[in-house]
């Protein structure tokens, strides 16, 4: 048997960049590149492994800096997304403070089951320095390390401490990416010393694999009980999830409803299984949906999931679905989130389970009048929603214009990408989605600081598609730091930053709960009541992004900002466009609920009326049993 004399550090770079994904005929790269912060836990594997690949065999696996290493996992989770699972990136770390920053990023991963493989760097195997630099030691349990942190966020688990160990543990982690029903954060720590030790490794386990994605068919007699229940139902409503988009469904479902006439509502990933202007979409469900969706959803008799894992925003926290007798069908590729709401589980790919049903119900469909009715709902929504772009609002314009401003300026296939805050329940139920991957929210984990990393990684999956960024000031001073990525790579994002003096979402949040927007808004410390009730903060984030090397700019208007957006589809690198809004101006309500415990006593008068508020509330909530 040939062998090859390499270090573990080296068999990783070589390993990586033979491996391959397929789906339908068609071969993606499984790992198209590596993000890396190098210091003494991967600086001499690694980062030695990277340098001799790039030097030797250029593109094999490309390597890209960035400033933080919470923000490149968001980047490699951005790119898995737009790649609808099927490619994603590396990302290396020292031990340490550059590992455990990852760990954030592994449970969004894992959270929204997108893949990503994390490196972080251990310590030593053999533990002759013991305790190494950024060590940390458990008097107790001596095999423990900092990195024992991944284990619950991850969806794959494995320290490397001897080179013969690695075969397995990349396997494993190559099985895990590739597996959709599985997938999320991989991570493969490396301890440090076994890193830059070499050893004679077979040849094979260099040699080009490809990891197969199939689309499995559903069981038929799980097909036949969902069937039967459809054929019962007066008023279905289809609930479309992110598994719709990442199995390339978007056209089957189509299909699907104009056979059946079954309307169609969106969860956050989900947003983009269907053209808004469908005359069956009726939009985003739940606490942040439409009035068209709610209305249906609070009626209907049978729910279909499609690729949702049925998450508290999604269900407005269990009160969404109200007929008593409702039963639902949860078609998904894992059984975990396919038997929620004790649902009759049809497990299987969504795009071939839609084809199933579809075939299954042949000559079936809803009557004509219950059609007409969830065309006229997502009419009149629709209608909300032009007048919410153009409020006119002053003199502060409302983050609803400045949405529509930018619905306005961007094309079909442009991405727009935002995570925490008000902005995403904003764009959940205002934003006009044209394209499957026209809308790229991160609200599995809501991670305020995903967005500008987000947008880099989404944008390096789909160079050809423009980027736009909405990110809120707080969201923004979490974590920026991509910017400089950006400008390194030369990578056109769009950034739209809506300054609002403070954590908004928390803000409107804090009212409904009784606490008056405490600690929400960015303000000096008053020196005569010595609270946090000041003077407003004089930030200049556009003097902030022109720092980094950006083209930034401050407008006051929705029309000049339009203008802004026009001239940066040529520009070369990031742009980043300021303005300020009046956070006091609410979007259009879903008419929904979200439950958010209440103090139950308090002496704060608004604090008491709303936890009268929220019992009256809580009442509506269920089990869907």
């Amino acid at each position: 048997m040939k062998t090859l004399r390499l270090t573990v550090g080296q068999a990783v770079v070589r390993f990586l960049s033979a491996q391959w994904s397929e789906r339908d005929g068609e071969k993606h790269r499984l790992v198209e590149g590596c993000f890396g912060i190098f210091g003494h836990g991967n600086v001499a594997g690694i980062g030695e492994g990277l340098l001799e690949a790039e030097l030797e065999t250029p593109g094999a696996l490309v390597y890209y800096q960035s400033r933080n290493e919470q923000a490149m996992v968001h980047a490699a989770v951005a790119f898995a997304r737009v790649r609808n699972r099927l490619s994603t990136l590396a990302c290396t770390s020292s031990i340490g403070p550059g590992a455990t920053n990852m760990v954030t990023g592994a449970a969004m991963a894992t959270i929204n089951r997108l893949p990503v493989l994390l490196l972080p760097g251990d310590v030593f195997a053999t533990r002759v320095a013991d305790p190494v630099l950024q060590q940390l030691e458990h008097i107790g349990y001596r095999d423990v390390s900092a990195n024992d942190a991944f284990r619950p966020v991850s969806r794959f688990f494995d320290r490397v401490e001897r080179p013969e160990q690695l075969p397995d543990a990349l396997l494993g982690a190559m099985r895990t990416l590739s597996d959709p029903a599985e997938t999320g954060a991989v991570t493969v720590c490396l301890d440090q010393d076994v890193q830059a030790e070499a050893y004679d490794w077979p040849e094979q386990l260099f040699a080009p694999r490809v990891w197969h994605v199939d689309r499995p068919a559903a069981d038929p007699a799980a097909l036949v009980r969902a069937v039967e229940i459809l054929r019962s139902a007066r008023r279905p409503l289809i609930v479309a999830g992110g598994g719709v988009i990442y199995s390339e469904a978007t056209e089957a479902l189509r299909a699907f409803v104009e056979a059946t006439g079954i309307p169609v509502a969106e969860t956050q990933a989900g947003k983009g299984s269907i053209s808004y202007d469908h005359p069956q979409a009726v939009g985003a469900i739940g606490a942040t949906g439409t009035t068209a969706a709610n209305a249906l959803a609070r009626s209907a008799d049978v729910v279909v999931g499609i690729g949702t894992r049925w998450s508290d925003f999604t269900t407005a926290s269990r009160t969404a679905f109200a007929d008593p007798d409702v039963r639902f069908v949860n078609c998904n590729i894992t059984r975990f989130d396919a038997s929620k709401q004790a649902g009759a589980a049809v497990v299987g790919d969504a795009r071939t389970t839609l084809v199933q049903l579809g075939q299954a119900l042949s000559g079936w469909a809803v009557e004509t009048s219950y059609r007409q009715e969830a065309s006229r709902l997502a009419k009149e929504w629709d209608a909300t929603v032009q007048q919410a772009y153009h409020l006119g609002h002053r003199p502060l314009p409302a983050q609803s214009e400045v949405i529509g401003a930018v619905n306005d300026v961007s094309e079909a296939r442009d991405i727009m990408i935002c995570a925490a805050g008000s902005m995403p329940g904003d764009l959940h139920k205002l934003w006009r989605t044209r394209d499957p991957k026209g809308y790229h929210v991160e609200y599995g984990y809501s991670c305020m600081g995903y967005e500008i990393a987000g947008g880099l990684g989404a944008k390096m999956a789909a160079p050809d598609r423009e980027v736009y960024v909405m990110v809120g000031d707080g969201s923004y001073l979490m974590m920026a730091q991509e910017l400089v990525t950006a400008v390194q790579e030369r990578t056109r994002l769009i950034i739209v930053l809506v300054n609002n003096h403070g954590f908004s979402s928390i803000g409107a949040l804090s009212e409904t709960v009784g606490t008056e927007r405490f600690g929400t808004w960015y303000r000096y410390r008053n020196e005569r009541t010595g609270r946090l009730d000041g003077a407003p903060l004089p930030l200049d984030f556009s003097a902030n992004a022109k720092s980094l090397g950006v083209a930034a700019s401050r407008v006051h208007t929705t029309d000049e900002l339009k203008a802004a957006l026009r001239d940066a589809k040529s520009a070369t690198g990031p742009v980043l466009v300021e303005i300020e809004t009046d956070p006091l101006v609410p979007a259009p309500s879903s008419e929904s609920w979200w439950d958010v415990p209440v103090a139950e006593v308090a002496t704060l008068e608004p604090a008491v009326q709303a936890r009268k508020s929220y019992e009256a509330n809580k009442v509506q909530q269920r089990p869907y049993l």
